[in-house]
């Protein structure tokens, strides 16, 4: 996000900090560990590109006056040929008053916020073995994950992954979207809870932002909250057409007369 030209108070607010959770060193493979999960996380990429959902982004501006927000809900759909497409269901007019969304906000909504580390993405991170903890009593494996090196177009998680130790998968995230951008842009620090969907793979259903960005030209602290929401999950078997906004006759036409 890069801030707005827009005149504005300062205001200086408490950053929000990732909950402090002990953790247990103990003596795991964690290479190995890496390998498994890293190979779970490629499968459920796979499935997650077969299933339609909704996906619901509200951000605010809680400080300083005056204040400001941005909504916006989308269908992540199939069309007829079932080729993935978003269909924006709601999107009002937006009154930010002192962010300016950019491209790279948008790429952390899409990529990184609903981070994926597959068997193919492995290498461009240093991967970490932290310990043991239990998220909801779930047996987890943390990790930090940091980028070896970055390139200029793409965007990248930096913080910290919970696996769970049965299924492999990542199951919560908490850290922010990284890359090499102008100066004058500042990405919030959010965490990404995921649940089990139909039995197998756990999808991100939750993220959560809340977080004051330090600008330096012209100086000031804006304090956002942003929360994105994943429902409805459903399967696409590719039978049937999915359609929004209208409904389609499928009601054969009368035949031809002979001439």
């Amino acid at each position: 996000m890069r801030i707005s030209m827009l005149p504005a108070a300062l205001a200086v607010l408490s950053l929000l900090i990732g909950p402090a959770l002990a953790q247990e060193k103990d003596n795991v493979n964690a290479d190995e560990i890496i390998q498994k999960f890293a190979a779970k996380e490629a499968e459920f990429r796979a499935a997650r590109n077969n299933y339609t959902y909704r996906q619901t982004v509200k951000m605010e501006e809680l400080d300083p006056a005056p204040t400001g927000k941005w909504e916006e809900i989308d269908d992540i759909i199939f069309d007829g040929k079932g080729k993935r497409s978003d269909l924006v269901v709601w999107a009002p007019v937006q009154n930010l008053q002192h962010l300016l969304l950019t491209p790279q906000d948008a790429q952390d909504l899409k990529d990184v916020q609903p981070f994926v580390l597959t068997t193919e993405e492995i290498g461009l991170y240093n991967v970490n073995y932290l310990g043991r903890e239990k998220l909801d009593e779930i047996g987890c494996y943390t990790f930090s994950v940091k980028p070896k090196k970055m390139e200029k177009g793409k965007r990248y998680f930096e913080g910290e992954i919970w696996v769970d130790d049965r299924d492999m998968q990542i199951v919560k995230t908490y850290g922010k979207g990284v890359g090499i951008v102008a100066k004058g842009n500042e990405f919030p620090k959010f965490e990404t809870y995921r649940e089990q969907i139909d039995g197998k793979y756990w999808f991100p259903t939750y993220t959560h932002a809340d977080d004051t960005l330090h600008f330096q030209n012209p100086p000031m602290n804006v304090h956002i909250r942003m929360t994105v929401k994943y429902q409805d999950y459903k399967k696409f078997e590719g039978r049937s057409t999915i359609t929004y906004g209208k409904t389609v006759d499928d009601t054969p036409p009368p035949p031809k007369k002979k001439q």
